[in-house]
């Protein structure tokens, strides 16, 4: 089961090079490059391969099986929480990968990072959580001991089915399921079915789970209107990891530029605060110049003038304005 995990060799004869490639393809045609799908997917990939460096860290996969009676038994928030991270093997692994990176780009351009971060983190606590809770509900009122509560079982794949529903969820199209036209907005339910008649060894209950944990979400989001805390930190934690980059910017920002007409910043001098009127041109002028910057009109009066005050404009020919502009700029 773990074969070939760990042995780098023989990564580059398989599927995954593919799927990289096919990665760097979809990403390449988008203006915006979505981090946290990125993410997800080199995080899955990683864990199955194994690199040298990560080895030790990582728990094996017979650690981490969702197995309803051990969770429940010894508590074990680990099989809980790492078994969607974990694949079965490399067929397992690109076919998951494929759909998330599809789903993923969609989800995340939508909708924005962190907003679905947090939506992630939901669906696999959700997900992990109703597949545990109908596994015990099986045992508890149909005595469903050996097949459900008793199932070993990894993968990313009920997360998925989630992300399925919440994608389609506002569709009122037609889509094809393995050449099985569905209304969209059923296409997880019409899935669901099929892979569990065609595909052996799949889980029926992690599946129906991931399903379950989407319309649970979809419910829950649109009867909450308040803050989303997970979200919230999701922002706070991508924040703190930008300050670096801000501190850049803000390093080689442009510094304020005074012009005619004011500045361009908020520090300036005191006396640029005010403006003064030209009388000929009626442009407005920096408090610290005597000389229209237009026309070249010396300053009258002491008191200077804000931009909204009405003064009396000379009656000056066009060809004397342009005359003045020219000499003013000319020289």
């Amino acid at each position: 089961m773990e074969r070939g995990r760990g042995q780098w060799g023989s990564v580059f004869r398989g599927m995954i090079p593919l799927l990289g490639l096919h990665t760097l393809s979809e990403y390449s045609r988008l203006d915006r490059k979505p981090p946290i799908t990125a993410a997800l997917l080199a995080a899955n990939t990683i864990i199955y391969l194994r690199p040298k460096f990560i080895h030790p860290f990582l728990p094996t996969i017979d650690q981490v099986w969702f197995n309803p009676h051990l969770i429940l038994k010894y508590t074990d928030l680990k099989r809980f929480f790492l078994s969607p991270f974990f694949h079965v093997n490399e067929s397992h692994l690109v076919y998951n990968m494929l759909s998330l990176l599809w789903k993923g780009i969609q989800l995340e351009t939508s909708m924005g990072s962190a907003e679905f971060a947090s939506m992630v983190a939901t669906l696999v606590a959700m997900s992990q959580g109703v597949t545990l809770l109908l596994a015990k509900s099986l045992l508890l009122f149909f005595d469903y001991e050996r097949p459900y509560y008793n199932e070993y079982s990894v993968g990313f794949s009920g997360v998925l089915f989630a992300m399925k529903v919440i994608v389609n969820s506002q569709s009122d199209e037609y889509t094809s399921v393995h050449g099985l036209m569905v209304p969209t907005r059923y296409a997880a339910w019409a899935e669901l079915v099929l892979v569990q008649m065609f595909v052996p060894g799949v889980s029926f209950l992690g599946h129906l789970g991931g399903i379950l944990a989407g319309l649970l979400y979809l419910q829950l989001k649109a009867s909450y209107s308040g803050l989303n805390p997970v979200r919230q930190f999701m922002r706070g934690f991508s924040h703190a990891l930008s300050w670096p980059l801000r501190l850049v910017k803000s390093l080689f920002r442009h510094r304020p530029r005074i012009t005619g007409r004011g500045t361009a910043g908020a520090r300036i001098a005191r006396d640029t605060l005010h403006t003064w009127r030209c009388d000929a041109c009626t442009f407005d002028n920096s408090g610290r110049l005597n000389v229209c910057e237009m026309c070249g009109t010396g300053r009258t009066g002491d008191a200077p003038s804000s931009p909204g005050s009405t003064s009396e404009i000379h009656d000056l020919s066009l060809e004397e304005l342009r005359r003045r502009r020219i000499q003013r700029f000319g020289r």
